[in-house]
């Protein structure tokens, strides 16, 4: 199933009153459940402290879903990219583990990584700047 398609679905159920969607093509299936988000107090994050400052320049790559963020492909591998690297349209940044599925996130315009804002392991939510493409 498309990664497209995928978050498709799951925009309809967080805009929905839907609890549970459940979607089967061929041999493939996806199942997505609404569950409660549980908020831990912590000292303000670096995207927090980013986040707070003018966006001024670059382009800002945010989470198209909440989960868990990692900057490389397997734990001890390289990271997808750093700061100062410079990234194509397509090239893959980092990945987002959702409901126990690693879905890519891919650079949608080209530049230079000016900054990463998040930490890896760290668990955000849709909409979460991730990085700054200048």
């Amino acid at each position: 199933m498309d990664l497209r398609k995928i978050k498709k679905l799951i925009e309809l159920v967080e805009e929905s009153d839907v609890r549970e969607l459940e979607v089967k093509t061929g041999e493939e299936s996806i199942r997505i459940a609404r569950g409660e988000i549980v908020r831990h107090a912590s000292s303000p994050t670096r995207a927090d402290e980013i986040a707070t400052t003018p966006v001024g320049e670059g382009h800002i790559i945010a989470a198209p879903m909440a989960g868990t963020f990692y900057c490389s492909p397997a734990p001890g591998e390289r990271a997808f990219v750093t700061e100062g690297d410079k990234v194509s349209t397509g090239q893959v940044l980092c990945i987002i583990e959702s409901m126990k599925m690693m879905n890519q996130i891919e650079a949608d315009c080209d530049g230079t990584i000016g900054a990463i804002l998040v930490a890896n392991g760290q668990a955000i939510e849709s909409g979460t700047p991730l990085m700054r493409i200048l």
